[in-house]
């Protein structure tokens, strides 16, 4: 209970006419999702070929070939449909809802008499069905199309492709579990146990709750499952990541671990699923596991931006402070698995934090992870870029600029099924409260209390923090609005029709609740203050001692060499500098920048030294910093979020 409300929430679905997210929903549907299409289809010039399309036709019989592409191949086409869905759900379009039917009934023909679903195991290695749990992605491409058909049944009504994976999921439940004659095994990417979650919602029928139960319960236990599976197939040689199973966190049981290590988007898809059955099942020692690893995530093993894996060596959390920003590797779909989580959190426990992150996250490490114009996508997101060091070895997973697809095309369909479902991160509700957790243009619709409720929120978010919200309801009633009040911000104001609201007693863990019979045009202004602040990093986080970054409001800012030159490296930004934020209409679609002076290391000093005994001489510069997600927009150069300060 908070504040006399059971946090027991839903979340609904918004209406998104905001002119920040709707653009970026309409590059989605206008350019995302066909440019995507045509990826599927190997029809982009000069690109990573997918074949993926290509692979279900041969699975269904309907074509002659061999399997080409990832294990995962399939997951690329699900997280495609995925996002059709959610644009469907936003705005019926006739044209794309047949081209995702056809593609759902291509599904249906690919599909094995006793349900199963899978090209490479259908067309490849025919026979060897869940022979390699561990490396070959059954279950997490099963996952990412029970996903796709939920979302594309509650945007549609349509069930053909819900039964499709009912099938599907059904036969998954004959195979594994811990009876006679089944798999006492998981998956090595997780994926398939929250999809489970979302089938169980969406169907009520509690074999799926029990199943993702199963897959959460039995990771890590003893004997070993993988160690099982490669004793099967003859394998000899210790697991490649460090001879045993952090990569996948089977190390250990799931309740028992209090570090998020190995590989960074498995181990938060498993963490989703464990905050949302924890949430659904009222497992306590799930929950408190679920809270232990969020405060070492978001407290010692995550970016300012919201990236999360600082290795490219297995994709992978390292240890505690280790946060370097050059070889980062903060993959998007690491970013968008955070969001993921943070949202399941927020079932668990009404607590700002979450939505603190699921807001950084989203305006900063997701989307930098595409064009603007949605052509070109980024896997890594490094927080400084150099472009000649990018062919070093140990740097060529950063790339300078983002590239058309990738034989791993995992994040490109990833973040455009995230954009376009935006509107349900915005709010959840509980029989008597509706929570607002992203400050978004928006408007719902839905019951609290019996009785229909619209509510209709307009602002310039996230460049302005004034927010209008206004209440319709069809007659008088009680209820709570709960605020977030996000953690960036060092003053808010709130008033009510015109009058001021106090609402420090009425806040607690980041949420000002406010009860009060809501009437008819009812108006709540909020009003966050932006100033530009200088954030400082952890000592601990040693390559950051000695510099800053910038954020104001949810927006973390980024040098770039085409605005202040190059060799980043040599610009020191004053204690006393004067900080200045200004909106830029016709800059990267529209953006706050932060202007000032800073100061340069003057090269000339040198002549030809490599080292000299000199204090170096400085000249005043201007300096001008944009958001980060923003970046490498405007052709290839360095880029930087940490700068020097002096």
């Amino acid at each position: 209970m908070i504040g006399g409300i059971k946090v027991e929430k839903a979340t609904i679905r918004a209406n998104v006419n905001d002119r920040f997210w709707k653009r970026y929903i309409d590059v989605v549907r206008n350019e995302v999702v066909p440019y995507q299409w045509e990826a599927l289809n190997d029809r982009i010039p000069d690109a990573e070929p997918s074949h993926a399309i290509k692979n279900f036709r041969i699975a269904a019989g309907e074509s002659d070939g061999e399997f080409y592409g990832m294990v995962f191949q399939d997951s690329d086409v699900a997280k495609w449909l995925e996002a059709v869905a959610y644009l469907l759900e936003e705005k019926r379009d006739s044209e794309l809802e047949a081209l995702a039917d056809d593609v759902i009934e291509l599904l249906g023909r690919a599909q094995q008499p006793d349900g199963y679903l899978n090209t490479y195991y259908t067309v490849k290695e025919p026979g060897k069905r869940w022979t390699n749990l561990r490396d070959n992605h059954e279950l997490y491409c099963a996952g990412h199309l029970i996903e796709a058909a939920v979302a594309y049944f509650q945007a549609t009504g349509k069930r053909r492709f819900l039964d499709i994976m009912c099938k599907y999921a059904d036969y998954i439940g004959t195979v594994f579990g811990r009876g006679e004659g089944q798999i006492p095994g998981y998956d090595g990417h997780q994926e398939i146990e929250l999809a489970l979650l979302k089938l169980y919602e969406a169907t009520g029928n509690e074999n799926y709750l029990k199943l993702s139960q199963y897959f959460i319960d039995q990771r890590g236990q003893q004997p070993h499952y993988f160690d099982q599976e490669k004793e099967a197939r003859g394998e000899t040689k210790p697991f490649w990541y460090d001879g045993g199973y952090r990569y996948h966190q089977a190390h250990i049981p799931v309740r028992e671990q209090k570090q998020a290590v190995g590989h960074a988007v498995r181990a938060l898809y498993m963490y989703t699923a464990m905050a949302g059955l924890a949430a659904k099942t009222g497992d306590e020692s799930l929950k408190q596991a679920c809270q232990t690893l969020w405060e070492n995530v978001t407290k010692r093993q995550m970016y300012i931006t919201g990236g999360v894996g600082s290795s490219a060596f297995g994709e992978s959390f390292t240890f505690d402070f280790d946060l370097p920003n050059d070889t980062v590797y903060a993959e998007t779909c690491a970013s968008i698995a955070l969001v993921f989580w943070a949202r399941r959190m927020l079932e668990l426990e009404m607590d700002g934090k979450y939505a603190d992150v699921m807001e950084r996250a989203l305006y900063n490490g997701t989307i930098s992870g595409m064009d603007l114009d949605g052509k070109r996508f980024f896997y890594v997101n490094s927080l400084e870029v150099w472009p000649k060091a990018c062919e070093r070895h140990d740097k060529r997973h950063v790339k300078p600029v983002r590239q058309k697809w990738f034989s791993c095309a995992c994040c490109p369909p990833n973040l455009a099924r995230l954009i376009a479902s935006i509107g349900h991160y915005i709010y959840s509700q509980t029989s008597d409260a509706l929570f607002v957790h992203l400050y978004v243009g928006s408007n719902i619709q839905t019951e609290i209390g019996g009785r229909s409720v619209e509510i209709v929120q307009e602002t310039n978010y996230p460049w302005d923090g004034t927010v209008r919200l206004t209440v319709s309801a069809e007659s008088a009633q009680e209820f709570t609005l709960g605020l977030r009040i996000p953690g960036w911000c060092r003053g808010a104001e709130v008033t009510i029709n015109g009058e001021n609201v106090d609402i420090a007693p009425l806040t607690k863990k980041g949420y000002a609740y406010i009860r009060r019979v809501w009437r008819q045009g009812d108006e709540m202004v909020l009003h966050f203050s932006m100033p530009v602040e200088r954030i400082k990093a952890h000592p601990q986080v040693r390559v950051n001692a000695g510099k800053v970054a910038l954020q104001r409001g949810p927006i973390v800012y980024c040098l770039e060499e085409v605005d202040n030159g190059p060799n980043l490296a040599n610009l020191f930004l004053p204690r006393d500098a004067q900080l200045e934020a200004h909106f830029e209409p016709d800059l990267l679609e529209g953006v706050v920048v932060i202007t000032g002076t800073a100061e340069r290391v003057d090269e000339s000093a040198w002549n030809d030294e490599l080292y000299r005994p000199i204090e170096p001489r400085t000249y005043q510069v201007p300096f001008r910093a944009i958001p980060y997600y923003a970046w490498c927009n405007r052709g290839e150069g360095e880029m930087t979020v940490w700068v020097n300060e002096k």
